[in-house]
């Protein structure tokens, strides 16, 4: 397809605008229609792959341009066209001329964006997710870098990679995994973090984290730990944002630690009552708005059970990005015009400020590297979710054994994969050589 650059005779392939562990974006030319559009293109998985991650990886990108095709609204990004060409799948979207938030931040040398700018933006992202949650769909990757504020204050959310149709019963985790998305940790839901169902209000718990940053300069946990960050969405009430920046209008103060409670039932309703909120603040005038409260939310939308523990697949989660962006040689800035998920844009592994990937041979280890292993580790607990142990066995001893060699036998990953290998061991009968495995996680 490189060499053609042209798709299905129509999408001519212009430039490359971003580019990730999963794939590229290009400025391209519809010579139908004569506009320039962006094309995101899903790179083909060689044969280090697991099939089953190949799989799933492909169904999420059929989802992603399902849901987002069936979206009408300003704040969302248009999707045009969708189809698999010489074996790659494409997903055609409008070029957008903008930054994201992330990119906002770290051109701004990360300082909080001036207040006018963030209350614009908490309104614009409220009655786009309205929306959204109106049409059933809950997106559950809400972050700086999948929200775009364009040349002309436009603001749209993008990517619906992994978002969840309420109706949609068939989807299971084999598409939610971690390592495939299942949410970045500076903005996961304490429900979230719990691995069970989460409904519109999750992502109102993840507005108010980009929130927070966005007004503040850092996100409300602010830990390079990603265990400490999900620990601290599960147990730490946030500081006020005025303790960090006076300036702040009260009301949004509110609002913000409002969206941030624990509990989903002690957070606004919905998104339109968030919206309704923040207009009134900075108006003192009610709005007019669509349709009230989501009382019937269907099955999919239903809140989630709180619970104490944070689940075992936290434990293999590093802490990622947030807003502020990545530096130094291995940095890959996210292009304005790409609006793409986190893996596309700005999920770089070798990420100097979480120290979460730390080699021990000479040189950090290689972003594709890294993400293929976390791809093949989630595959390896999904093939355990469909009751294929002995198979999920198998892969997580070949990701054990690449991620010693790379990252060290006691980095948490290595761990990880360990665990897994422990976990699979005892529901195949084998009681103690799973005690072996998990002795050795304990002792690391």
């Amino acid at each position: 397809m490189a060499d053609t650059r042209l798709i299905q005779s129509r999408y001519r392939l212009l430039e490359i605008i971003g580019r990730g562990g999963m794939g590229e974006v290009w400025r391209a030319l519809d010579e139908s229609l004569g506009r320039q559009v962006a094309v995101k293109c899903l790179k083909p998985m060689g044969p280090q792959h697991d099939q089953a991650f190949t799989r799933i990886l492909r169904e999420r990108f059929r989802r992603e341009a399902r849901v987002a095709a069936a979206l009408q609204h300003r704040g969302v990004t248009v999707v045009h066209d969708f189809g698999e060409y010489e074996g790659v799948l494409y997903l055609v979207m409008e070029l957008l001329d903008g930054q994201n938030l992330s990119q906002l931040l770290e051109e701004n040398q990360q300082h909080p964006l001036p207040v006018e700018h963030v209350v614009d933006i908490a309104e614009q992202v409220a009655d786009a997710l309205g929306y959204t949650h109106r049409q059933g769909i809950v997106h559950r990757d809400l972050k700086p870098a999948n929200i775009m504020r364009l040349t002309d204050g436009t603001v749209k959310i993008c990517d619906f990679g992994i978002a969840r149709l309420g109706h949609d019963i068939g989807m299971t985790s084999r598409l939610t995994t971690t390592g495939l998305a299942m949410g970045t940790p500076h903005y996961m839901s304490p429900e979230q973090i719990s691995g069970k169902e989460v409904d519109h209000r999750s992502d109102l718990y993840s507005l108010g984290c980009v929130l927070y940053e966005i007004a503040t300069g850092v996100p409300p946990f602010d830990q390079e730990d990603a265990w400490a960050v999900l620990v601290g969405h599960r147990d730490t009430p946030p500081e006020p944002l005025r303790t960090h920046r006076a300036e702040l209008p009260g009301f949004f103060d509110r609002v913000v630690l409002d969206l941030l409670a624990k509990a989903p039932e002690e957070r606004p309703v919905d998104a339109g009552d968030l919206r309704r909120r923040i207009v009134l603040g900075r108006t003192g005038e009610q709005p007019a708005l669509g349709p009230g409260p989501l009382a019937h939310p269907g099955p999919g939308l239903l809140p989630a059970p709180r619970e104490r523990a944070l689940p075992s697949w936290t434990r293999s989660m590093t802490a990622g990005h947030r807003a502020t962006g990545v530096t130094g040689a291995h940095a890959e800035r996210p292009d304005p015009a790409a609006g793409l998920t986190g893996q596309w844009t700005t999920a770089r592994a070798t990420a100097p400020h979480t120290g979460s990937f730390v080699s021990v041979s000479a040189g950090p280890p290689a972003p594709d590297l890294l993400a293929g292993l976390e791809g093949r580790h989630s595959a390896g607990i999904d093939l355990g979710r469909l009751g294929r142990w002995e198979e999920a066995g198998e892969v997580h001893r070949q990701v054990a054994e690449q991620r010693g060699r790379v990252l060290g036998p006691d980095h948490p990953d290595t761990l990880a994969s360990h665990y897994e290998i422990g976990l699979t061991l005892s529901r195949t009968g084998r009681a103690e050589e799973a005690l072996r495995a998990f002795t050795r996680v304990a002792e690391g």
